[in-house]
């Protein structure tokens, strides 16, 4: 019996002393991807000692089995892994950051549960089909306490339970996320196990892969699986913990070819074969040959069968890998459970410690765009004095951005915006009605077959009793009436296209300036309306007065009306040698006119004289009247455009908030449901991230203190 004692003795020894301290700060990224693969495992050593006691000695064997797996870690490791699980807690991942996890996946049957029960030493629950329905959070801590303390972390509540009805919690939990049945949720469900011996671990254990649904399974279950389980297992954050079964092909495994899609070259995928007694023949190859890229490395196991308690199963395992004529050959630092769970507790800590500069980093920044987008929001109004005077703010910064649009041609709020650079897009628009009016003229000019024939029929029609050699003033304004009557639609459909773009700017302009206040836009976007209708109107009108003045009133002051005409009657004694003699040229060239035949003018000589002298006066005016159409219409514009931005606009819309039916004022205080969500979710946000922010910053103290 003494040496029975002397025994257990040396082996709880040797348990606690034998693993060696870890400097986490100093493990490099070659030791991470390349020394895992041949971890040695000191506790596998006395475990080994134990195949060879005798029976009797059972006793012995639950004692050095009931030490934590990995205990020398666990005091250091805890920290860390306690400010993953707070922030996994508080949710960060909904702000777009990602946490060191390891995620455990594995096809159906692989043995995925006994892995986990094994590590946890609890029960999970058994049966035909799925299992795990949700993705288990398993949260396992060592403490000293021999009483073992677990509970359920699920839609906002924590339930206890115990070892013995662990199982049938989870089932119950599982039900209320995911309904009764056999359907799957990505809502999270938490196990927390603080135990005696366990290692200090947190795992992802999500459904296993099944491609054929069994009866109660919706039909697309394959496709819902594998979306739980590419979301948990793409982020370069996650470390891949595979289970697979020594009975199979590994290339064959779903899960394999799932991992291989996110992590191709595996330094970040560890494989846990399962089953090693019910399928020894060829393992060693297997893991040895490593055909489908385990980064870091395999480790074998032997599952637990029936009652066996947790010590028990243990220890055949370790007796299994230390007899079996197959097994045994197979290199010890990649066998059994307690290697497993120092290697998990090894690679995570790797992993946090790695990480937790960039969580740092991405906490900070996302903080710092959330203020500033808080901080940019509009104030939420409390009274009618901040509303009036946010509106007046509002109309100043709008008036402001239409002068600099409109009337002063800077676009430094619209860069990139060309349509809102307003004088540019003005002159294009004041370009192209000038061409349009002078391209009708060419049009005019340029029929030559029937030159003057319009000029000697009317002057015909307004011949009077009087002296022969008076021009007709009627013949000049009933020529003028009829070419401004052929332009006359030209500057209204001119005004129309001028107005449309102005209130388009407007709008855009006074809808920008007043997003923040949704409230303001139907009376604002009214308001310029209204306001652009009458303005248009006013336009109307004027054009249509420019029109009639045009028609009945003949006068310039201009000296080019003189010189022009000049130019053109110097050619009048040429044309008429031409019209009135066979022997001289029946073709002759005039300025604006081009080659004229004058073939057709022989009969007509004393007509013509007194035509061709019209036709150079109306061809001489006609050139001031486009031009003074064209000048008065820029002029009208600018000054009605200038009245608008400087003055009516802001008249209009007050007008329509708070005039006799206006309650815009009142409307401003009530804050829209888009707004009031947004400030919600910042404010949370910042909230979370502080939280966050303070819990990454203690540890960071920690580690820099401890792991240095």
């Amino acid at each position: 019996m003494g040496s029975l004692i002397h025994a257990k003795e040396q082996m709880s020894s040797t348990v606690i002393n034998t693993v060696p301290k870890m400097n986490l700060l100093k493990i490099s990224e070659e030791h991470y991807q390349n020394d895992e693969k041949s971890l040695s495992s000191p506790v596998i050593d006395p475990i080994l000692r134990i195949v060879k006691i005798s029976e009797e000695d059972k006793q012995t064997v639950a004692l050095v089995h009931n030490a934590p797996i990995v205990s020398s870690y666990n005091d250091r490791i805890r920290p860390l892994l306690d400010t993953i699980d707070r922030l996994r807690h508080l949710k960060i991942m909904q702000e777009g950051i990602q946490l060191p996890t390891i995620v455990v996946v594995g096809d159906q049957s692989s043995g995925k549960s006994s892995v986990l029960e094994s590590l946890a030493g609890i029960s999970l629950p058994r049966g035909q089909g799925i299992c795990t329905r949700v993705p288990l959070i398993m949260r396992l801590q060592n403490h000293e306490n021999p009483i073992p303390d677990l509970s359920l972390e699920f839609n906002g509540k924590i339930v206890p339970t115990d070892e013995e009805n662990i199982a049938d919690a989870i089932s119950l939990a599982t039900e209320e996320i995911a309904g009764i049945g056999k359907g799957i949720s990505n809502s999270l469900l938490t196990l927390v196990v603080k135990k005696k011996g366990v290692p200090d671990l947190t795992m992802v254990d999500l459904p296993g892969i099944t491609r054929v649904p069994v009866h109660g399974q919706p039909e697309d279950i394959y496709e819902q699986i594998s979306k739980i389980i590419m979301e948990f297992i793409t982020p370069e954050e996650s470390i891949i913990l595979n289970v697979l079964s020594a009975s199979v092909d590994f290339s064959t495994c779903e899960s394999i070819r799932m991992s291989q899609r996110v992590d191709k070259t595996g330094q970040r995928t560890l494989a846990v074969v399962t089953k090693a007694d019910k399928s020894p023949e060829g393992l060693l190859e297997k893991v040895t040959a490593d055909d489908v890229n385990i980064g870091l490395g395999y480790v074998c196991v032997r599952n637990r069968i029936g009652d066996e308690s947790y010590e028990e199963a243990r220890a055949e395992e370790a007796r299994l890998f230390e007899i079996h004529p197959q097994l045994s050959k197979i290199n010890k630092s990649i066998v059994g459970i307690p290697v497993l769970a120092e290697r998990l507790v090894k690679i995570q800590a790797i992993i946090i410690v790695k990480c937790l500069p960039d969580i740092v980093r991405k906490i900070n920044d996302k903080l710092s765009v959330n203020l500033e987008e808080l901080n940019k929001m509009p104030k939420h109004l409390t009274s009618i004095a901040e509303a009036m005077t946010t509106f007046m703010h509002i109309l100043g910064f709008a008036k402001e951005s239409l002068r600099k649009i409109l009337l002063q041609g800077e676009f430094d709020e619209y860069q990139d915006v060309q349509a809102m650079h307003g004088t540019a897009r003005l002159a294009e628009m004041l370009n192209k009605y000038s061409e349009e009016l002078q391209s009708e003229k060419l049009v005019e000019n340029g029929s030559k077959e029937n030159f003057l024939l319009d000029e000697i029929k009317i002057l015909e029609e307004t011949k009077s009793i009087g002296l022969p050699n008076f021009l007709p003033k009627t013949a000049f304004h009933t020529l003028l009436q009829k070419k401004v009557k052929a332009i006359s639609l030209k500057p209204f459909d001119f005004v129309e296209k001028v107005w449309s773009y102005v209130e388009n700017v407007v709008i855009s302009v006074l809808l920008k300036h007043s997003d923040n206040y949704p409230q303001l836009l139907s009376c604002t976007r009214r308001a310029a309306h209204n306001l652009i209708a009458k303005k248009k109107q006013q336009s109307f009108d004027w054009v249509t007065d420019m029109v009639e003045m045009e028609k009945l009133t003949d006068y310039t002051c201009n000296p080019d009306y003189m010189a022009s005409w000049n130019k053109l009657m110097s050619r009048q004694e040429e044309f008429m040698k031409a019209v009135s003699s066979t022997y001289s040229p029946s073709i002759i060239n005039i300025d604006g006119f081009g080659d004229i035949n004058v073939d057709h003018l022989y009969n007509l000589k004393g007509d013509v004289q007194e035509a061709f002298d019209v036709k150079m006066r109306m061809t001489a005016y006609w050139d001031i009247v486009l031009r003074r159409m064209v000048d008065n219409m820029a002029l009208h514009l600018l000054f009605s455009i200038q009245n608008l931005v400087n003055k009516e606009m802001q008249t209009e819309i007050i007008n329509e908030l708070i005039g006799p039916q206006g309650n815009g004022l009142e409307r401003m205080l009530e804050e829209s449901p888009s707004i009031s969500d947004k400030r919600n979710k910042l404010k949370k946000s910042i909230k979370l991230l502080k939280e966050s922010k303070d819990v990454v910053a203690n540890i960071m103290d920690r580690v820099v203190t401890n792991f240095d």
